[in-house]
């Protein structure tokens, strides 16, 4: 697969980059040796290799999914300039 000036200038346009046309013989050069990498990765013999998302297997930790209100609510509070009842005390903003 090859990728021509033309092709190039279409991407541009699409992406809505403006790119000189003294740039778009180096970007078609670019594309075309990113496209002959990819090229090379298919010729690699993947039969019975399992695709896997990470090269290590772990289990994910999981908890118990319990409703708690967290068990910090004094801490939380000791930061408030003005705490009552358990609650953050604010300035009334509506009459």
């Amino acid at each position: 697969m090859s990728v021509t000036q033309d092709d190039v200038r279409r991407i541009a346009r699409l992406a809505r980059i403006a790119e000189p046309a003294d740039r778009l013989d180096s970007l078609t050069n670019e594309l075309n040796g990113i496209l002959d990498w990819v090229e090379m990765l298919n010729e690699v013999d993947v039969t019975g290799v399992e695709p896997m998302t990470t090269a290590v297997q772990t289990p994910l930790p999981l908890r118990a999914d319990e409703i708690t209100d967290g068990g910090k609510r004094d801490d939380i509070l000791a930061n408030a300039p003005k705490a009552e009842e358990g609650f953050f005390v604010v300035p009334k903003s509506v009459e």
